[in-house]
C-alpha cells in the first residue's frame, strides 16, 4: 500500500459521516514536519500536544503520530520533482486528519503550490482562519484586542484554480479571440469592450454549490458561538464583478434563509422588522422608504419591488423573528471588500466570522493576522467532508532553520484547531491558556521580544517557547 512509509503498529482510523469527524481515544494522525523552519516548530508543536492530551485526559486519549512526507523533504526521499508522493496522499486520505508545518514552493514539477494542490486533490473547500488576540502580543494597531473575527475563506475555486494562458501563447490568443469576436458582442451589457490582444488571461470560476456548501459551514459555526458573535458577513466586490461575487452574496443568503429560517435573520430583513417595531402602524411604502433611502428616486418599478420585498417579509416571518425575536437570531449581512479592510481596523468589535471567496480571503486573513501580532500566532485550518488538514500559515524561512529559534505559534495554534475539530476541547483550553500566559509573562521567542516595550532580552529559543506554554498550563 506505501512505498517508503509504515503507518504505526497500534491507533484507530478518523472516520466521517455527514461530514463531520468521528474521532477515537487513539487516532493515528499523519504529520508533515514541513521544508525550513519545519525542522524546529514541528517537534516543539508536537510536544505541547502531547502535554496537553496528557494533562487534560490522564493517558485515556493519545495522539499517535504518523510521519508522512511534501516539499523539499519528499524529494529526498523519493526523488527529484516528488514533492507530493503518492503515499503522502494515501494517508491523508486513509487516516483523514492531518497537520503540517510550512512548505516550499515547488521548482519545476508541475505544481504550482504544494498548498493549493492539497486543498483541490482533497476537496478542502474550506479554509478557517481565526484571528484571536493574545494579551502582550506586540501589534502596530491601538486596540487589537478589540478584533475576534473567524474567517471562512472558499478553498477551491476563484482565480486560484489556476485556468489561466501566457500572453502570447497559441491558446491564450485563441480565446481572446473568440471573446473579442463572438461573446463579447453577443452580450449586450458588455457594449464595446475588448480585451487587448497583448493580455494574459485567466478565468475566476464561482460556484452555486462552491459558495454554498462555504456559507452553509460558516452558519453552522455560527450556532457554536456565544450569543454575541453569532454573526455571518458575506465578503464580496459584488458591486463590479456582479455574476460571480455578487453571485456569492446572493447565494450565501439563499442558504440563510431557505435552510436556517428558524436561526438566521437577513440584516436586510432586521431593518424591515425594526422599523415596524417602532411604529406599529408604519406603513409599507414608508417602511420601503426607510430601508432604501434613494426611494422617492426610484422609478415606479422599482418602487413596487422594495414594497413588495417589505410586504413579504413581514407575512413570512412577523410571526416567528418579529417583536424582538429577531434579535435572538444569527445575523447575516453583507460587506464589500474593500470596506471590510478598514472595517476589520475601525470597527474591529462589529464583526464576527466573515465568508468570502478565495482571493478576498487570502488578502483579508493576512490583514486580519497582522493586527492581532502577524502570521507567526496565525493558524489555519482546510477543511473538506471527509477530511481535514491544519497548517502553518507563514512560509519556510530557510535562512533561519535549524536554529531553533522561530516562533512555533501558527502551527501550535492549527494544533488548537484541530483538537477543537476533533471535540478534545479541553487539550485546546489549556494550549490556548498556556500560550496567553507565556506571552503574559514576556516568555516569547525573538519576533515578538524585539517589538516589546521594553525589548525582551535575551528572547526565548523555539523550544523554550514550547516549554513555557506547558509550564502555564
Amino acid at each position: 500500500m506505501y512505498e517508503k512509509i509504515t503507518p504505526p503498529n497500534t491507533g484507530s482510523h478518523i472516520t466521517f459521516k455527514d461530514g463531520e469527524p468521528n474521532v477515537p481515544d487513539d487516532p493515528i494522525i499523519p504529520f508533515i514536519q514541513g521544508d525550513g523552519t519545519g525542522v524546529d516548530i514541528w517537534p516543539a508543536a508536537q510536544k505541547v500536544f502531547d502535554a496537553a492530551v496528557e494533562a487534560a485526559y490522564g493517558g485515556t486519549r493519545k495522539i499517535v503520530w504518523f510521519k508522512i512526507y511534501a516539499g523539499d523533504e519528499a524529494c529526498e526521499q523519493y526523488g527529484t520533482y516528488q514533492y507530493l508522493p503518492e503515499d503522502t496522499l494515501t494517508a491523508i486520505r486513509e487516516y483523514g486528519v492531518a497537520i503540517k508545518g510550512p512548505l516550499t514552493t515547488p521548482i519545476g514539477g508541475g505544481i504550482r503550490s504544494l498548498n493549493v494542490a492539497l486543498r483541490q486533490i482533497f476537496d478542502l473547500y474550506t479554509c478557517i482562519r481565526p484571528c484571536k488576540y493574545y494579551l502582550g502580543t506586540p501589534s502596530p494597531h491601538k486596540t487589537p484586542e478589540k478584533l475576534d473575527v473567524i474567517i471562512y475563506r472558499e478553498n477551491t475555486e476563484d482565480i486560484y484554480l489556476g485556468i489561466e494562458w501566457k500572453q502570447g501563447s497559441e491558446v491564450g490568443d485563441r480565446l481572446i479571440k473568440i471573446l473579442n469576436e463572438d461573446l463579447i458582442p453577443a452580450t449586450p451589457e458588455h457594449g464595446k469592450k475588448r480585451i487587448p490582444l497583448d493580455s494574459g488571461i485567466g478565468i475566476k470560476p464561482i460556484s452555486k454549490t462552491g459558495s454554498q456548501r462555504l456559507v452553509r459551514r460558516a452558519i453552522r459555526h455560527a450556532l457554536r458561538l456565544p450569543k454575541a458573535k453569532q454573526m455571518v458577513t458575506l465578503v464580496h466586490k459584488g458591486n463590479i464583478m456582479k455574476y460571480t461575487e455578487g453571485a456569492f452574496r446572493d447565494w450565501g443568503y439563499e442558504v440563510a434563509i431557505n435552510e436556517f429560517r428558524t436561526e438566521c435573520i437577513t440584516e436586510r430583513e432586521s431593518w424591515i422588522l425594526g422599523n415596524k417595531e417602532k411604529t406599529p402602524d408604519l406603513s409599507v411604502e414608508d417602511n420601503a422608504r426607510m430601508i432604501d433611502p434613494g426611494y422617492d428616486a426610484l422609478t415606479p418599478e422599482k418602487k413596487q419591488q422594495i414594497c413588495s420585498e417589505v410586504e413579504a417579509v413581514l407575512e413570512a416571518i412577523w410571526a416567528t423573528h418579529g417583536s424582538g425575536q429577531w434579535k435572538e437570531k444569527i445575523m447575516v449581512n453583507d460587506r464589500i471588500a474593500d470596506s471590510i479592510f478598514q472595517q476589520i481596523q475601525t470597527r474591529p468589535d462589529e464583526y464576527s466570522i466573515l465568508a468570502t471567496m478565495n482571493l478576498n480571503g487570502d488578502y483579508l486573513s493576512d490583514a486580519a493576522a497582522a493586527i492581532v501580532g502577524g502570521l507567526g500566532m496565525g493558524p489555519g485550518a482546510n477543511i473538506g467532508d471527509s477530511s481535514a488538514i491544519f497548517e502553518a500559515t507563514h512560509g519556510t524561512a530557510p535562512k533561519h532553520a535549524g536554529l531553533d529559534r522561530i516562533n512555533p505559534g501558527s502551527v501550535i495554534l492549527s494544533g488548537v484547531m484541530m483538537l477543537e475539530y476533533m471535540g478534545w476541547q479541553e487539550a485546546a483550553d489549556l494550549i490556548k491558556k498556556g500560550i496567553g500566559a507565556a506571552i503574559s509573562n514576556r516568555e516569547v521567542t525573538y519576533d515578538l521580544a524585539r517589538l516589546m516595550e521594553p525589548p525582551v532580552e535575551p528572547p526565548l529559543k523555539c523550544s523554550e517557547f514550547a516549554s513555557a506554554i506547558i509550564r502555564h498550563f
